[in-house]
């Protein structure tokens, strides 16, 4: 399983959006793609699924942008990430999407995938989006800074 540009820059979204904006404030994607160095139109479809699953919204005129639904106390990332890339599985059997023509519950490798599989979710849900911005701050001790890339 890898993890595709979409599952990185969605992060990178979501603690670009932690740092800059808040419930009062919104961020634009414009100044989130400029961070970033990334396109936005591509980012454009990252926000969408985004907003579909409920961590963020976008608010229309003036003031309008982009802010958390989620705290970032709250925000996993096993949650940023299934809702760009699906459902982080390692092979497709333990979802139900394989060609295998073999019965899943015979298979004698299925106790290693789901073993990965648990153990990638498990990881995923350790980390939340606080936690990403609290190593930007120690980096930020150590004389590395990433807030600008944020």
């Amino acid at each position: 399983m890898k993890i595709s540009t979409k599952g990185v820059y969605a992060m990178e979204i979501v603690a670009d959006l932690a740092l800059h904006a808040g419930e009062e404030q919104k961020e634009s994607l414009g100044n989130i793609a400029r961070r970033r160095g990334l396109s936005e139109k591509y980012l454009e479809r990252i926000i969408k699924a985004l907003k579909e699953k409920g961590i963020v919204e976008s608010v229309r005129g003036a003031r309008g942008g982009y802010r958390l639904l989620v705290p970032p106390e709250q925000l996993t990332a096993r949650m940023v990430l299934q809702a760009v890339e699906g459902p982080l599985a390692p092979v497709g059997c333990l979802t139900g999407e394989t060609d295998c023509q073999m019965d899943c519950n015979a298979c004698p490798t299925r106790p290693l995938w789901q073993e990965m599989w648990d153990c990638i979710l498990d990881a995923a849900d350790q980390v939340t989006v606080a936690h990403i911005l609290a190593e930007t701050k120690r980096e930020e001790k150590r004389g590395i800074d990433r807030t600008e890339q944020i």
